[in-house]
């Protein structure tokens, strides 16, 4: 009697957080190996030969750390179709994947959904605090030997009775929402369909049916949303005109969500008083405005960065892959396959 043949699984680079005894266990059902490929040229050599000599992909694994690769395309990873049936990214963020060409193919693609989430939300607050606080200019007058000399330090802005717009209510906005009613901060949301009831009560969240609406009642604005063809370009300088005067920006989705030029108009015209930035449109050589403005706080894209998010998201990845196999479908697919005949 023949025995089934395990699903071929191969993740590209090592994942270095999941954990031994994890791997071991999924081991225990999937034909498991490493792509040691750096960067994009390397992996479009050594794919199609590893396909070669050790037969069909079934499942692919993209871990953090995708510049290297990018964009996902067809171009990158054409030598997966057609047997590979799904592809599983650490990432939260799907931009730089083809995901139409990858259904097209019959192949999930897979996002991380939980993964990060909570370290983003952090990255939130922080900045949210930062730029409340002007922490930028506090630490360059200390260290410059001025003490708190510099401008705008004191007073610094309480959150507490302030209220943070969050635009995208997904699991980073939820955990943002907990985390902000800890500073006594009230919430309201914008998001593209509103959370029931319970949901509502249990974040302390007031949704918003128009972004308008968000804007012209905040004091703080938090961009929680992902980028695509709809969002990107969704805070520009009509936003920004709907804007309290003197509101805090905080932008922790992607660059692309902001229309950069008309943020720094605003930033200079006192519209916006300060902003706090972990993302960019032109990454990691964002506009020398941001490097140079003591109005704005910034961060080179850490939010999901940190040891646990990283092992979540490796984890997140495998668990998609399972719940294929075992179920016939993924825990969090971005696409659905074209089913051919």
């Amino acid at each position: 009697m023949a025995i089934a043949r395990k699903p071929r699984v191969v993740c590209l680079g090592e994942p270095k957080y999941v954990g031994s005894d994890f791997l071991a266990d999924f081991q225990r059902e999937f034909n498991y190996s490493v792509l040691p490929a750096t960067n994009r040229a390397e992996t479009q050599s050594m794919l199609p030969e590893d396909i070669k000599q050790n037969g069909p992909i079934d499942a692919f694994i993209i871990r953090m750390g995708t510049p290297p690769y990018e964009p996902f395309d067809e171009d990158l990873l054409k030598a997966l179709a057609p047997g590979c049936k799904i592809i599983a990214s650490a990432s939260a963020g799907f931009n730089e994947f083809d995901v139409d060409w990858m259904a097209s193919q019959g192949i999930y693609f897979c996002n991380t959904i939980n993964a990060v989430a909570e370290a983003t939300a952090d990255m939130a607050i922080f900045l949210t605090l930062a730029t409340l606080r002007n922490t930028t200019n506090a630490e360059k007058s200390a260290r410059g030997g001025s003490w708190r000399a510099a401008a705008n330090l004191v007073p610094g802005r309480d959150p507490s009775g302030l209220t943070l717009g969050i635009i995208g209510m997904g699991a980073i906005g939820k955990y943002l929402a907990k985390k902000a009613a800890a500073f006594n901060m009230k919430i309201i949301y914008h998001n593209r369909t509103q959370l029931h009831a319970e949901e509502e009560a249990k974040y302390g969240a007031t949704y918003c049916k128009t972004l308008d609406e968000l804007l012209c009642s905040s004091d703080v604005i938090s961009l929680n949303c992902p980028l695509n063809a709809n969002t990107t370009g969704l805070i520009g300088e009509a936003q920004f005109a709907a804007m309290k005067d003197g509101a805090f920006l905080i932008n922790t989705a992607r660059g692309a969500v902001v229309d950069e030029k008309a943020l720094i108009a605003a930033l200079e015209s006192g519209k916006v008083a300060r902003a706090g930035l972990d993302v960019f449109v032109n990454e990691p050589k964002p506009d020398a405005y941001f490097l140079q403005s003591d109005k704005v706080i910034i961060q080179p894209h850490l939010g999901g960065l940190t040891d646990v998010a990283f092992q979540k998201a490796e984890r997140e990845c495998f668990e998609n892959i399972r719940a294929l196999f075992a179920k016939g479908e993924p825990i969090s697919p971005v696409n659905t396959p074209v089913v051919k005949s």
